[in-house]
């Protein structure tokens, strides 16, 4: 794992965690088998580094010392990335040393990283809903999707946020040592389940929560609150006071998609929470939902989420 000074600390403490606890199930089950992973923390200078929110974190060794074998390379990310030079300095490990590990991971803000070191030209990624843009503007060549918890192009993943990064590397144990090991994993760790890569990274209802207008705002709890309601643009116009034309113009500019989307989002939503919480049946999660019909929502779930209801529902369960 790569680090440096002012990196996200569950970046690098959480990946580490669900190796860790994959080696601890695997010990309990198969004493007498090897320990899947080895684990080594590296950073520019080496030895003790301070993460953004003070934790000191120590590093086993410099970039540049580390010439033994390698299966996975991660690399972390941070609230704000390091200066330019320091960027290049890692941009530059990562270049030597990415031929020789089987996978390569950016965490976060880490898929900047490896983006500077070529190593998504051509490649499909993701990295912190709020740095996509950024990530975009800054290296054209990288085909940037903000809507993916993490993402596999090849040998090479990226993962949005913070906490994805386990969700990342849940599936990274996943691929290695079976679903099963997966699973004990997510429930010694309390994660309420493995989810996809093709999860949402940020839900309608939190982005709902960011708009500068008030009024804009209003319309979007009511949204929330009133899923099973009519959503229609011309119902929610009148609400807002406004003509059909002038509100979709308005919201579409505050929001950043057409009220129509939002609406769609915010209904997924809560039929993922309601399959997540409930035994209800795909009908009435439907009905409630405000979808009309389960071959609705089906529709809905497979456009945002690519993945059925009736999946997901087995999914969670399994969980």
């Amino acid at each position: 794992m790569g680090a440096f000074p002012g990196v996200q600390g569950l970046d690098v403490v959480g990946p580490l965690e669900i190796f860790g606890t994959a080696t601890h199930v695997l010990a309990e089950r198969r004493p007498d088998d090897p320990p899947p992973y080895a684990l080594e923390v590296v950073a520019p200078a080496g030895g003790e580094l301070r993460s953004s929110s003070g934790l000191r974190l120590v590093a086993d060794d410099a970039f540049g010392h580390d010439d033994g074998p390698i299966d996975t390379l991660m690399v972390s990310g941070g609230v704000a990335l390091p200066p330019l030079e320091q960027t290049k300095e890692v941009a530059r490990w990562l270049r030597d040393i990415a031929p020789r590990a089987r996978r390569v991971v950016g965490i976060c803000t880490g898929a900047f990283f490896l983006a500077e070191a070529g190593l998504l030209d051509g490649r499909r990624a993701t990295t912190h809903w709020g740095a996509c843009r950024n990530l975009g503007a800054q290296f054209p060549s990288v085909r940037v999707d903000p809507e993916p918890i993490f993402v596999k192009d090849g040998n090479v993943y990226t993962s949005a946020g913070v906490t994805a990064g386990m969700d990342l590397t849940l599936a990274l144990v996943e691929e290695d040592l079976g679903r099963d090991v997966a699973l004990a994993v997510a429930r010694r760790l309390v994660m309420f389940l493995i989810r996809p890569a093709n999860q949402a990274q940020f839900s309608a209802t939190l982005a709902g929560q960011a708009s500068d207008r008030p009024r804009v705002r209003e319309i979007q709890h009511w949204i929330v609150d009133h899923v099973r309601g009519d959503l229609s643009v011309e119902a929610l116009a009148r609400r807002a006071a406004m003509s059909s034309r002038q509100f979709t113009r308005v919201f579409t500019e505050e929001v950043g998609m057409t009220p129509a989307r939002y609406v769609e989002r915010v209904r997924v939503d809560a039929a993922r929470r309601a399959l997540e919480q409930s035994a209800l049946g795909l009908e009435e999660v439907a009905a409630r939902c405000g979808f009309g019909s389960a071959d609705v929502m089906r529709r809905a779930f497979t456009r945002l989420l690519e993945v059925t209801p009736a999946e997901y529902q087995r999914r969670v369960r399994r969980s």
